[in-house]
């Protein structure tokens, strides 16, 4: 009964979300059902010890690199950032690759710091453009820009401040740039298998006849939501108007804010903690700041590096195009701190709905059958993250609902198999970001608002793309064990 208990729980959850119902508000109640269900005299204060808890200790700890994340963004994108960035590529590479144009874009802005949410909007309307020039079906756009934002650039990729890769940061005590060869072999290996997906659905397309508009039971028309994307796409300078632009000094500083965030990063990684040596007690500074206690450089590291390496990509931004900026700022910035405290409370509900579930007696009994049935640290992590992402709809979500539980448990077993923390960090940073896409999830909602069309029309390929990065997850894991790779 009780392991039937967190399973209704779960499935109320997943069933709540993808009926589009704010988590924010279903994560408590669905949590709170389990414990009523339970033992109603506990729900009160597993509310309050442990939802309230968990969830607040997430927003105290990422809520900076939601914020940042947004701003940054947003700036990209109003102050013509991403235009000149589209142009450039085009430049080299052309019109006719449409879809290594679209992926490439999408892994240069959110490899960068653009909010993965934010990173759609700016892409698509370049997608569209470029799709459109090339007869490519639009039903492949939505999976296209997934495959560049969603998976390799978000957590493969060692330094990526996305905050898949952040969040593993605080229970391992590790730093962006984990396993940087592993990381590396799977970014690869999901580049060129992916790559090789999308292009073999273009090239089926295009033997069956057809284009952009689609053909018989693929067939597109105009939604309310195409018609207004479409609107904000045909205000963009198109493909074969920027192959014919000169490429000049602003197009190339487009790029400037960008590589700060990843230098910046790597300086702050490096050099904080020489600045910190010997940590940092607040009782030395005034004895009335002793209940401030000391803060763990260890968890706080990685945090600080991506946060002020965001900042100075903010400021680098707005700098160099602060005429433009200036225009729509206030109202832009709004829109982005509203993005950021809508996905900050997301994820930080998830996560205290985790809190609860891990202390419910049913979850024993899930933790035994992993443990015994996946015996290895890598391969259980990797299972359960993989799970509860897909389960919640967010690969940050189960991410903090799967290192919530078992972290210290991971963090011991690795130990014990003589497996490097950075491992461990690569490969359920990995795993977040696998079976998260599923129908329900935020992100795909989302992409395919924008994109205006319907689950129906373009989640398949979107699905093939969540399929491939789940099995580059486990692909790192036997490259691992092959080799002893970090």
């Amino acid at each position: 009964m009780d392991l039937i208990i967190i399973l209704l729980a779960l499935g109320l959850l997943m069933f709540l979300a993808y009926r589009g119902f704010s988590v924010i508000i279903i994560a408590p109640i669905c949590a709170l059902l389990a414990v009523f269900l339970t033992d109603p005299s506990h729900v009160l204060p597993f509310f309050s010890n442990i939802f309230m808890e968990k969830m607040v200790g997430f927003i105290k700890s990422y809520f900076p690199v939601f914020l940042l994340g947004a701003i940054f963004g947003k700036v990209i994108e109003m102050s013509g950032i991403a235009a000149r960035i589209a142009k450039v590529i085009i430049r080299f590479i052309g019109v006719r690759q449409a879809i290594f144009t679209v992926v490439l874009m999408g892994v240069i802005l959110t490899y960068s710091g653009v909010s993965l949410f934010v990173a759609v909007f700016a892409i698509y309307p370049f997608a569209n453009h470029l799709f459109r020039e090339a007869n490519i079906p639009k039903r492949l756009i939505p999976a296209t820009i997934a495959f560049s934002a969603f998976t390799f650039s978000m957590d493969a990729i060692p330094g990526s401040p996305q905050i898949q890769n952040v969040i593993p940061t605080g229970f391992f005590k590790t730093t962006v740039y984990a396993a940087p060869m592993l990381g590396g072999i799977g970014a690869l290996f999901i580049f060129v298998v992916g790559m090789l997906y999308l292009e073999s659905r273009r090239r089926k397309a295009a033997k069956n006849g057809e284009g952009y508009y689609g053909i018989g039971k693929n067939a597109i028309s105009d939604s309310p939501a195409a018609s207004e994307m479409a609107a904000t796409s045909d205000a963009i300078a198109t493909p074969s108007s920027m192959l014919n632009t000169k490429i000049d000094v602003k197009d190339w500083l487009a790029f400037v804010p960008l590589l700060l965030v990843g230098v910046m990063n790597k300086l702050f990684t490096t050099y904080i903690p020489e600045w910190y040596a010997n940590g940092f007690d607040f009782a030395k500074i005034n004895d009335n700041l002793a209940n401030y206690g000391t803060v763990n450089m260890d968890q706080q590291v990685a945090l600080w590096s991506v946060e002020l390496a965001l900042l100075i990509g903010i400021f680098a931004a707005i700098a160099l195009n602060f005429d433009t900026v200036k225009v729509s700022f206030k109202d832009s910035l709004s829109v982005g701190i509203s993005g950021a405290l809508l996905a900050t409370m997301n994820t930080a509900s998830e996560f205290g709905f985790g809190g609860i579930i891990a202390a419910l007696p049913g979850f024993a009994v899930v933790q035994n059958f992993l443990s015994t049935t996946f015996t290895h640290p890598l391969v259980n992590g990797a299972v359960l993250t993989n799970a509860l992402a897909g389960i919640t709809g967010s690969g940050s979500g189960g991410l903090s609902f799967s290192l919530g539980i078992m972290a210290d448990k991971y963090v011991e077993a690795a130990n014990a198999a003589g497996i490097p923390l950075e491992v461990m960090h690569r490969v359920i940073a990995m795993a977040a970001g696998g079976m998260d896409t599923l129908p329900h999830n935020g992100a795909v909602l989302t992409l395919l608002m924008v994109c205006g069309l319907t689950h129906r029309q373009a989640y398949k390929d979107i699905f093939a793309i969540t399929i491939i990065k789940t099995v580059a997850c486990f692909f790192v894991i036997g490259v691992y064990l092959l080799t002893g790779l970090v």
